[in-house]
């Protein structure tokens, strides 16, 4: 029996509305306002949101059902527009294809695999944090997946995993406000550094003339995008002054990938830059979960967006690492957004919603998501550790806490964390 015409129209409508907001989740990773995954040497081809205001309406008006559809129908659309850059592991997340990650494989264990058709592309040797990672090709004959697999049982006491493609959290309209002036540095300011591991940004924009930007990645050009030329200026706008921006993404689909984000962390490493914010998420990695940990263990703090999914959603990395500081958004009303992720990784909370920031050619942009609440944070913590210092950067966190404005039920919770996180002087109070 055929459906009825209306029936056919709801259908049609809600397919539009999930599409709309597939694109909304990872939407201002590139240098306009469309879907942020690229790869080497292919142009980025996903098509612009239709409008501004159905980018930051459609997250709102979602389930989790369609917050979950629409992540999956992103997965699908990367993999149809780039099928022979990038694959899925088994649940589906999209991975690099015909690459491997290893950690510090012995030689015994280099020969197997090479003897087996693999080869070496990259040795990343990790001086710095003491993480050596090797990328590896895998041979012709297998898929990426069968690879691992046999990679796994050739060497059965060694580290391999896929090399997963991070996204972004947050939407962006288009220009809603003009330029703000920056704020100017009072004399005697400390400077106050942080490492941004994301996008590239656009360094001449306004919001940045009161700011230092050191550049990294994309052998030495420059790619602005949006993402990070927003989370950048939020950075500037809470206090940083000192910016190591690392770009993982350089206008690539297979930007964002784990193997650019452990070097991007090492160079921040070797930088001694103390606080790092990392607006992006993905599915769990042994290889990224190793570095993590050595970064914390040296007293680094990793500030990371949790993510938007959904309440119900599982928990997304970094932010779900242990010792990185989880970060969800509310809106103007401190109401958690709709799509954030919830649990125990929610460190603190954050205006993620009724912001703005600045977007490309010198332009101010709304932007929603908790890639955009995770700078609040990130700034004043790095206001309060300058260093890389175990024990004070789990001071900072102390200090961060008290200060916070404890939402929903009293003490820690899975919606809030420890609370919301405002700028001193902003006029907002703990009441």
């Amino acid at each position: 029996m055929r459906a009825s015409p209306m029936h056919a129209t709801t259908r049609l409508r809600r397919r539009r509305l999930l599409r709309c907001a597939a694109f909304a989740l990872c939407t201002v990773f590139s240098t306009g306002a469309v879907a942020q995954v690229r790869l080497p040497g292919v142009p980025l081809g996903l098509p612009a949101l239709p409008s501004a205001a159905r980018d930051l309406q459609s997250l709102q008006t979602l389930t989790q059902d369609g917050l979950t559809e629409a992540r999956a129908e992103l997965v699908r659309r990367l993999l149809r527009e780039h099928p022979r850059e990038l694959d899925r592991d088994r649940a589906g997340n999209p991975v690099l294809r015909s690459r491997l990650l290893a950690l510090a494989p012995t030689p015994a264990a280099l020969a197997a695999l090479a003897a087996r058709g693999f080869e070496v592309v990259r040795d990343e040797p990790g001086d710095q944090l003491g993480v050596r990672v090797v990328t590896l090709r895998v041979p012709e004959r297998l898929s990426t997946r069968a690879a691992l697999d046999e990679a796994r049982k050739l060497d059965p006491e060694g580290l391999y995993e896929f090399d997963h493609v991070y996204l972004g959290s947050g939407v962006a309209s288009a220009g809603a406000a003009p330029p703000a002036p920056p704020e100017p540095v009072p004399p005697g300011t400390a400077t106050v550094r942080v490492g941004l591991v994301d996008t590239g940004l656009e360094s001449t924009h306004p919001a940045f003339a009161s700011a230092a930007v050191h550049p990294w990645g994309c052998d030495g050009a420059s790619v602005a995008a949006s993402h990070g030329t927003a989370v950048a200026s939020l950075l500037v706008e809470h206090g940083a002054r000192d910016l190591y921006a690392a770009d993982v993404y350089c206008g690539r689909p297979t930007g964002g990938a784990v193997d650019a984000i452990v070097s991007a962390l090492e160079w921040l490493a070797r930088q001694h830059v103390a606080v790092v914010n990392l607006s992006l998420v993905g599915p769990a990695n042994g290889i990224l979960e190793r570095v993590v940990a050595a970064l914390v263990a040296r007293g680094h703090l990793l500030v990371a967006a949790v993510g938007n999914d959904g309440p119900a959603s599982p928990p997304l990395y970094p932010a779900a690492y242990p010792g990185v500081v989880g970060v969800t958004g509310v809106d103007a009303r401190r109401h958690v957004l709709v799509e954030a992720v919830q649990g125990l990784q929610v460190t603190f909370a954050a205006a993620g919603a009724n912001i703005t920031a600045a977007g490309l050619h010198g332009a101010r942009v709304e932007v929603r998501g908790t890639s955009f609440a995770a700078p609040a944070v990130a700034a004043r913590l790095a206001a309060l550790l300058s260093s890389p210092d175990p024990q004070a950067a789990q001071s900072a966190i102390v200090a961060l806490a008290a200060g916070a404005i404890d939402l929903g039920r009293p003490g820690r919770d899975t919606i809030y964390g420890f609370g919301l996180v405002v700028d001193p002087g902003s006029g907002d109070s703990k009441k």
